[in-house]
């Protein structure tokens, strides 16, 4: 096995073809397919199989080989980090991975401070579900993720703590109170969203002692939103999730306090490369909260 082999392997995995994959590393087809050939001629196993309706799929040991393979790239970028940083440079990669709320609000203002410092680090960025997040972190397909608490699986950094609210039709009865209890929600038809936001709203209902009464579940926060501009639920929603409110909905906060913590993830803190500690700095730096409410 060889650097280029490994690398080809991977753009391959990631991008579903052999044709992306050489453009990308600059290789001509029929050296895309000899180098493949001869890493599984060499590792005597087959790692990618054609399929004429799925196309190309990793075959079960090729997928693991991929996390593999992408720990000794991240270790070979760590190198050249090391590397640069002892000529007084600062050079190397992070690969975030983020949900949309958390995306749109942090990753801005962090990648625009990392470029103007640190011009020669490359930046990428998917976004996803929570879930998904979760994934590509435990599959080293990113270096770095912001996750909703909890998060045991993974070493975390807090960043940030939202607070919850209630959200509901500006027509509602609860619009002429300042401060909604939980246990006034208990009979009325909710809505929560999925995909790793549920869990503070339903440890809110159950530490309040009230009954969550949920009559839909979305997926995405501007759904959630649009459906409370109907009439059609009540939600209990995040500070970031409420930033650009629709026209007659209001929010209330709630009684007792509810918040969700986000948090920096890394599979392991010790083991993040120069580039990824940078990253982490800066986010601390930006958004780290002097109001961090203790439990």
């Amino acid at each position: 096995m060889n650097n280029t082999q490994i690398r080809l392997f991977v753009k391959i995995a990631e991008s579903g073809s052999f044709t992306k994959a050489g453009v990308e590393l600059n290789m001509t087809q029929p050296a895309v397919s000899r180098a493949i050939s001869s890493l599984e001629a060499e590792l005597d196993v087959k790692l990618l199989l054609r399929d004429r309706r799925n196309g190309l799929m990793l075959t079960d040991i090729g997928k693991r080989i991929l996390v593999i393979f992408r720990e000794i790239l991240m270790g070979f970028d760590k190198v050249n980090q090391e590397i640069y940083a002892e000529r007084g440079l600062e050079k190397g990669s992070i690969r975030i991975g983020a949900f949309p709320v958390a995306s749109a609000h942090f990753l801005p203002k962090i990648i625009s401070s990392i470029t103007k410092r640190y011009p020669n680090i490359t930046i990428s960025l998917q976004e996803g579900s929570i879930a998904e997040v979760r994934e590509w972190l435990d599959s080293k397909e990113i270096d770095v993720g912001l996750l909703l608490a909890p998060s045991a699986e993974f070493e975390t950094i807090p960043l940030y703590r939202e607070k919850l609210f209630a959200v509901f039709k500006d027509d509602h009865p609860l619009q002429k109170r300042s401060i909604v209890c939980v246990q006034e929600l208990a009979n009325e038809p909710m809505l929560i969203c999925k995909a790793g936001y549920e869990p503070p709203v339903v440890e809110l209902f159950h530490r309040s002692n009230s009954h969550l009464n949920v009559k839909y579940v979305v997926n995405n926060f501007a759904t959630a939103l649009n459906m409370v501009q109907e009439g059609l639920a009540i939600g209990v929603m995040s500070e970031l999730s409420l930033l650009s409110l629709p026209p007659n909905v209001v929010t209330r906060e709630l009684q007792p306090d509810a918040y969700r913590d986000i948090q920096i993830a890394v599979s392991s803190l010790a083991d993040t490369s120069i580039a990824v500690k940078l990253f982490i700095e800066t986010a601390l730096d930006l958004f780290a909260q002097n109001k961090w409410i203790n439990e």
